[in-house]
């Protein structure tokens, strides 16, 4: 089964100023509801900012993306699927 890229915003407050203790506390959570939806779902990476994360995940589909909000506790405000990837080469693709 082929997994689509998701891009999914969570509005969770102050999670910029989280010590690398917490996050790792985040991140075995996370990694629990993971284990639970697999091979359904998979965490590629996560962007801390401010008051946000940006998560990239592949999935199979957006209710799965919401089935790990739920378990997970971590809010999916906004998912959005990603449809090309471009990068500093693609100019010289042919």
């Amino acid at each position: 089964m082929a997994l689509n890229r998701f891009i999914i915003e969570r509005d969770i407050p102050e999670v910029g100023s989280l010590d690398r203790e917490q996050l790792a506390g985040a991140a075995a959570k996370s990694n629990e509801a993971l284990a639970q939806l697999a091979p359904d779902i998979q965490w590629v990476e996560s962007f801390v900012a401010g008051d946000k994360t940006f998560c990239v995940y592949l999935a199979k589909d957006e209710d799965v993306i919401r089935k790990h909000a739920e378990i997970s506790g971590f809010p999916a405000t906004k998912i959005t699927p990603i449809r090309k990837m471009i990068d500093p080469t693609t100019e010289k693709a042919s």
